[in-house]
């Protein structure tokens, strides 16, 4: 079935075997959805129907992907920095971006339907790691073929994934096997399953319809004899080949594994045209690239990577207990607070919820036709607030956008060149130590009242605000205005 015939008996019923495992879980609908839609794209069919741009732009790490691609050292030449989808379709053309959402959806799919997740993670993260080395290892070489390499070496063990996904019974029976025979899994494959693992993910490609160029990549490749001709199809599948033996070898971060890299960049030098050296250097780049791409593989130290998270989680549900207090302190004064006191708690709040390096409260004087820092906590900014004054007159910068918008605005890079053109002078002048900011816009009926500010230091590792806690920097804004609003009716029926 699927195009592909074993040459025994018990292999093609191995296969049967597969088939049913993966119809019965829908035979991964999503991606063969993809592999027809991408392919279509990749062959130039249907374009009124599929549209690359939109397909990449539907699926965030797959734009991420792509850009990063698009960006790297291989596409340097074409100069500027691409920062869109559409220019990454025209810098690297359908067929590379096709193969790259290829490989990413075949893992996404394989790791959506596993049932067996320590097994069948382990495997699938080894398949990305052999991505990354190959990605590395094809800037090293410069070649033009590092796309379609990088989605063959995560596909080269395809066999290994389709047995721990679909049939994991048969995995861990393969694996008692070659522990009593002192083999590996790949020697005792033919005689369990009547075929070779490589043979079993040959299988599976063709029975997804997936191009020739990529099945004939993901075979396994030995070094040829020095001097030998390399065509681009065997520089593919060597690369691959090496590339996997790269990711079995990294996994457990330990000196054997590493002993056995520096044998394979020493046969598989000359081959890819890369001197050993620079092999170990690019492999070295891929665990860096690694340990934080991976989630379990001893390398990415996920023990070490679990605590940091789990504290930081403790840390962001603290603080959004500061918040909610800080929201019913608000609630029990709105009828007798002025609308400064009012303010000064929502700032006070947010400084310590948000745990800001500084926050600053800054008021609209009508008759002026200025904002002006009022109130303020953090280190210092007491020396600052006679500097931070500007007129209320329109400028094209991000404190004006939020106040006209009535919006929070979070800004993660204030250090961005690129952004350096809307942040005003006087913030450069007072409060440029900041790497992200929050504006809190205060306005009523349409007119803007002033609006909080709070910033983080290098002090503080990046931030990104959840929907959380937008939404609790909304209710305290909401609730300020209430009260301004409150005392403006009292002013009203007073004249």
């Amino acid at each position: 079935m699927g195009g592909f015939k074993a040459g025994t008996p018990l292999g093609d019923t191995t296969l049967g075997q597969l088939w049913d495992c993966t119809r019965r879980r829908g035979d991964m609908p999503g991606f063969a959805k993809a592999i027809t839609a991408i392919l279509g794209a990749m062959r130039g069919e249907d374009e009124q129907e599929f549209n690359m741009t939109r397909t990449v732009l539907s699926d965030p790490v797959l734009t991420q992907k792509v850009l990063r691609l698009a960006n790297s050292g291989m596409y340097s030449a074409f100069g500027q920095h691409v920062n869109t989808v559409s220019k990454a379709v025209l810098v690297l053309g359908t067929e590379a971006i096709g193969h790259l959402a290829l490989g990413l959806k075949l893992i996404e799919e394989l790791a959506a339907t596993s049932n067996d997740t320590t097994v069948a993670h382990i495997e699938m993260e080894k398949a990305v790691l052999a991505g990354i080395v190959a990605q590395q290892i094809s800037y090293a070489a410069e070649s033009r073929h590092g796309e379609e390499a990088v989605v063959c070496s995560m596909l080269h063990t395809l066999g290994r994934m389709m047995l721990t996904f679909y049939m994991p019974e048969r995995w861990h029976e393969l694996q008692r096997m070659a522990d009593q025979g002192g083999t590996t899994v790949e020697d005792t494959a033919p005689v369990l399953l009547g075929l070779s693992l490589e043979e079993v993910g040959h299988a599976a490609a063709l029975h997804w319809g997936l191009p020739a160029t990529l099945i004939d990549g993901m075979r396994k490749m030995e070094p040829p004899e020095a001097g030998a001709e390399v065509s681009a199809a065997d520089w593919i599948a060597g690369l691959s080949t090496m590339s996997a033996l790269c990711a079995e070898s990294l996994w457990h971060d330990d000196e054997a594994g590493a002993a056995r890299v520096r044998a394979l960049t020493e046969s598989y030098s000359g081959m890819l045209g890369v001197e050993p050296a620079n092999l170990l250097h690019a492999i070295e780049q891929a665990k860096v690239v690694a340990a934080n791409d991976l989630t379990i593989a001893p390398l990415s130290r996920p023990a070490e990577r679990r605590a940091k998270a789990l504290a930081k989680t403790r840390q962001r549900a603290a603080g959004n207990k500061i918040l909610l207090s800080g929201l019913a302190d608000m609630r029990d004064v709105l009828d007798t607070a002025s609308p400064g006191q009012m303010v000064q708690i929502a700032l006070e709040t947010v400084y310590k919820g948000l745990d800001f390096s500084r926050a600053v409260a800054f008021v609209r004087n009508r008759k002026e036709n200025h904002y002006s820092a009022k109130i303020s906590f953090g280190d210092g900014t007491r020396e600052l607030l006679a500097a931070m004054t500007f007129d209320d007159a329109y400028e094209p910068n991000v404190f004006h956008a939020a106040l006209n918008s009535d919006r929070v605005i979070f800004i993660e890079n204030a250090r961005d060149a690129k952004f350096a053109a809307k942040l005003p002078l006087w913030w450069k002048s007072s409060l440029s130590e900041a790497r992200s900011f929050v504006i809190l816009p205060l306005s009523s009926n349409g007119q803007p009242a002033g609006f909080l500010y709070g910033d983080w230091d290098d002090s503080f590792p990046p931030i990104s605000l959840s929907a959380t806690e937008f939404a609790l920097l909304n209710d305290m804004r909401a609730m300020v205005m209430r009260a301004v609003e409150r005392r403006h009716k009292v002013e009203v029926v007073s004249r």
